[in-house]
């Protein structure tokens, strides 16, 4: 399912020059989504992080406990603010169809496509992640 993306305007842009094109391209962003609330069953999170998993194709792996759970996916929007938007929105647009708990974001990273593989390769990027899929800590 694609979603329309709205972009917050910056003013700089000027309509109907050549750079309008790559303007609009769509990039890859990295996005790490934190979440914490009151303890819930570990059955209850794993099972609604699993639904999230499969409503949400893009998402690579999940972390979770009984009171917190990390997120992290690639999506594909046309500057940070858009990825971030979309982010941000992930957790409350699912949380009645996936039966996520009733937590709050606490945390949020967007990165550029080449600044993950940049940490990477420096050797302070992510954690490892586990194979895609939803993991406890």
């Amino acid at each position: 399912m694609r979603r329309a993306l709205t972009s917050v305007g910056t003013g700089d842009r000027h309509e109907g020059g050549d750079g309008d094109a790559a303007a609009d391209a769509s990039r890859l962003w990295h996005i790490t989504l934190s979440v914490s609330g009151k303890p819930a069953p570990l059955s209850e999170v794993r099972r609604g992080l699993e639904q999230l998993a499969h409503d949400h194709p893009f998402l690579l792996t999940s972390r979770y406990a009984d009171d917190h759970a990390e997120i992290r996916y690639w999506e594909e929007a046309r500057d940070l603010h858009d990825a971030a938007a979309v982010a941000l929105r992930l957790w409350g647009e699912h949380r009645s169809t996936a039966q996520l708990p009733p937590w709050e974001i606490v945390g949020l990273e967007v990165i550029d496509r080449a600044t993950y593989h940049q940490r990477v390769a420096e050797g302070y990027g992510p954690p490892p992640a586990h194979p895609v899929g939803v993991h406890p800590y």
